[in-house]
């Protein structure tokens, strides 16, 4: 981007000289409107996620066959919602700013498999595309029990193909475990910004990763390049995949039946509140699309990124979508939170998003460590520092006056993305890093 246009966007939109600045700031989604119709417009429609939702149904006798932790739940990977109070009076004390409604914390940190957010797109991605070859190989029609995926001949059939995708971490864990368990030949290209212990873990698994002295766009642009090269490779692509994106979207439904039997109501005058970490912004995207299908009006989300890489902010509020980059604006991509750093946003969510959305919000790395501190010592769970991204969300929104965000009766709820898999030694490094950033 010219010099000259940077300026002209600048003086048009003055809150991205705050974001040039590394600035913690919110911004207010102008084109957030009418829930129905935007969902109308993006043309993915209530049973494309249903019919996601069906084949995790589908599967769920595999997963609790092969992955014996997710036995007790049957096979459906889910996750808790939690009530968070202690680090609700934290939070009040740290920012002097009173929280009057419910904060809740959705543990994506403790989802079985990969641990992660991304053990729902990636997953039901890897899914569809073992069931696709199983039923054009007549190894199984969809009223046979899925069990029989591990049997041999499955195995046998997948090993013949292959899967691909560009990760920064997260993404790589959770398509790399899941297919390897099939039987796929699968190969993650990761980012400079990956963590080692993922790499390990994921060598450990029989996976092929494929590291880049470069950021994410790089690692997926190579992905996506070896494997048009080969007919009986499938990429898994981050910035463009629907199936990811529905993958994503089933938890609305979740998130609805679980609200319920906790007894919160959502509806005008009982407003939910989403704060969502956001890196290329598939796993945000397809859970909010998730969560305005069943809740429309009445549920605001918001993405949370970090200060130095706010690609969905930028995308968002020039309408550039994946055109611009934080590099355009002189950021560099250098954040704790692996799973966020990334300089071009998805333009295909940005667009979905654009009349779904109520705003992104910008968030400092020492700011999540303080918070992930904070959240060991009060509530005792560990996340890793991008699954705290959410976690000033309804400071942000009280303190820009949100509309209802101030409410007793609203309910804000933290999207944790990830932190169980984190080894013990890594996690110890992050919470004294928290330890020494001052509180106030």
């Amino acid at each position: 981007m010219k010099q000259s246009e940077k300026t002209a966007w600048i003086e048009k939109l003055p809150l991205l000289q705050e974001i040039i600045e590394k600035q913690e700031v919110l911004w207010r989604n102008p084109l957030n409107g009418d829930s129905a119709k935007g969902i109308e417009q993006s043309g993915i429609t209530v049973d494309d996620v249903k019919d996601a939702s069906d084949r995790l149904k589908r599967f769920a006798p595999y997963i609790a066959k092969v992955f014996p932790e997710t036995a007790e739940a049957n096979g459906i990977i889910e996750s808790p919602i939690t009530a968070i109070p202690k680090i609700k009076e934290e939070l009040t004390t740290t920012y002097n700013m009173d929280i009057l409604g419910e904060l809740l914390l959705k543990q994506d940190n403790a989802l079985p498999i990969s641990g992660s957010i991304k053990a729902r797109g990636g997953i039901y991605e890897v899914l569809k595309h073992a069931e696709t070859l199983a039923l054009e190989n007549g190894l199984i029609t969809k009223e046979d029990d899925y069990a029989r995926f591990a049997e041999p001949e499955f195995r046998n059939l997948f090993a013949k193909h292959k899967i691909a995708v560009g990760s920064t971490g997260n993404l790589g864990l959770s398509i790399g475990i899941m297919s390897a368990q099939l039987g796929f030949n699968v190969t993650v290209h990761m980012s400079a910004d990956a963590k080692q212990w993922k790499k390990d873990l994921l060598r450990e698994k029989g996976v092929t990763v494929v590291e880049y002295a470069d950021d994410y766009s790089k690692a997926v642009e190579e992905g996506r390049r070896q494997a048009e090269a080969d007919p009986l490779c499938h990429f898994v692509d981050d910035e463009n995949s629907l199936d990811l994106f529905l993958g994503y979207a089933v938890a609305g439904e979740r998130v609805a039946v679980q609200l319920k039997e906790r007894g919160t109501q959502v509806d005008e005058n009982n407003p939910l509140f989403v704060y969502l970490p956001c890196g290329v912004g598939g796993g945000p995207g397809g859970v909010a699309f998730g969560l305005k299908l069943q809740f429309g009006d009445n549920v605001h989300c918001f993405f949370a990124e970090p200060t130095h890489s706010p690609c969905m902010t930028i995308g968002m509020m020039t309408g550039l979508h994946d055109k611009v980059s934080v590099a355009d604006f002189g950021l560099d991509i250098q954040t704790a939170a692996d799973g966020l750093a990334v300089g071009t946003a998805s333009g295909f969510v940005g667009k979905v998003m654009e009349p779904l959305l109520e705003g992104c919000y910008t968030i400092a790395d020492e700011t999540m460590f303080k918070l992930l501190t904070m959240i060991a010592d009060t509530e005792d769970i560990r996340l890793e520092p991008s699954a705290l991204a959410g976690m000033t969300g309804p400071i942000q929104a009280i303190r820009n006056e949100v509309p209802k965000a101030d409410m007793p009766s609203a309910t804000h709820l933290v999207w944790a993305t990830g932190g169980s898999m984190v080894p013990e030694n890594e996690m110890d490094i992050y919470y004294g890093i928290g330890k020494g950033v001052d509180r106030k």
